[in-house]
């Protein structure tokens, strides 16, 4: 992604206009991180607590509900590519694009193998976790998606709106 998170990139409620200001005057808070993790059990909350410190850092004006949600995502996200894709991809990478009105997360690995959420059996503890990132994505109003990369690898990816928390 080449837009430093500006623009018309994947974002809640398409359409081909762009939110807010354009390129030529980003927010302070606009850009693109993105960081690589071994597909390891240690990773998860690791790129949980980067994502939460990039958006304290930059000043992200997130409420505490969506950060949560985002955070969870990550979680998600990242705990599918450590059990599903180390085999293949023994590197993951995270990435988080943040815009005027939107931001997204991405984790992209080596596996070409495409995730689909699964209904499980409530008896059976796993196996809902791409189910969790639709149901937050979904309630948050945003999108989510799976790509295939050029290298034959997947990015999976979570845009949602970005509603700065208001102070009273």
């Amino acid at each position: 992604m080449d837009d430093d998170g500006r623009g018309f990139g994947p974002r809640p409620e398409g359409g081909a206009a762009p939110f807010g200001p354009g390129p030529a005057d980003p927010l302070p808070y606009e850009g693109v991180w993105r960081f690589t993790a071994p597909a390891v059990d240690a990773s998860v909350p690791q790129a949980r607590h980067a994502v939460r410190d990039l958006l304290l850092r930059q000043g992200v004006p997130v409420s505490d509900d969506l950060a949560q949600g985002l955070l969870l995502i990550v979680s998600e996200l990242v705990t599918n590519a450590v059990k599903h894709a180390a085999v293949l991809s023994p590197t993951i990478a995270v990435e988080l694009a943040v815009g005027a009105e939107w931001l997204r997360v991405s984790v992209e690995d080596n596996h070409p193998y495409r995730p689909t959420a699964l209904e499980t059996d409530h008896g059976r503890t796993g196996g809902r976790g791409l189910l969790l990132v639709r149901e937050i994505t979904r309630e948050a109003g945003g999108v989510c998606e799976v790509e295939y990369t050029a290298s034959g690898g997947k990015v999976v990816w979570a845009a949602l709106p970005l509603k700065p928390a208001r102070f009273a």
